[in-house]
């Protein structure tokens, strides 16, 4: 797999018994995966998408623009990775960053490196970024006051609390946290 590639969406279990497959996207709006010329999965397949109503319901092509043929089709696709060049992304805004910009880049707290972004975790409450050396962060303003994406660095601050061995696991960034 290419290293530039982004995951947009995974495909769920079957709708129906036509090859209609549920996708669950990663994009803000879900229709912009109808966009994209192209979707890739991890072992180099392509793929085009189009919409089917509500629910996530969408018809898979692949290269040729045949559909999935039928029900057993689509289920050998169930937890199959959509994903598009970065290239094909636009720029995020100002202090919002992809996922995968950020998955890499060292970290550091007061001149030491803390190791690289492992993972960036997000469950609904904010992202956090598990470090190398195995502490979660929140991903806060405060608490990353800096990211260097042409250096592929960010700086730390831990509050005093969280900063010492009891402070390990603690994590979460939110765009305009008060620092």
């Amino acid at each position: 797999m290419q290293p530039d590639l982004i995951l947009v969406g995974v495909v769920g279990k079957p709708h129906g018994v036509r090859g209609l497959v549920r996708v669950h996207s990663y994009a803000a709006d879900a229709a912009t995966l109808e966009d994209y010329a192209v979707l890739q999965d991890a072992q180099g397949r392509k793929w085009s998408l189009r919409w089917c109503g509500a629910d996530s319901v969408a018809e898979l092509k692949d290269a040729d623009g045949k559909p999935l043929a039928d029900r057993t089709a689509a289920q050998a696709l169930v937890n199959t990775r959509l994903y598009v060049p970065r290239s094909c992304l636009p720029e995020p805004e100002e202090e919002e960053f992809y996922h995968a910009d950020l998955i890499g880049m060292e970290a550091f707290e007061k001149g030491l490196s803390l190791g690289r972004v492992l993972m960036v975790h997000d469950y609904g409450a904010g992202a956090s970024l598990e470090l190398g050396d195995g502490s979660l962060v929140p991903f806060t303003k405060a608490c990353v006051p800096e990211v260097k994406l042409d250096e592929r660095t960010i700086t730390i601050v831990r509050p005093d609390e969280v900063s010492g061995e009891e402070g390990r696991g603690v994590g979460k960034r939110q765009a305009g946290a008060p620092a």
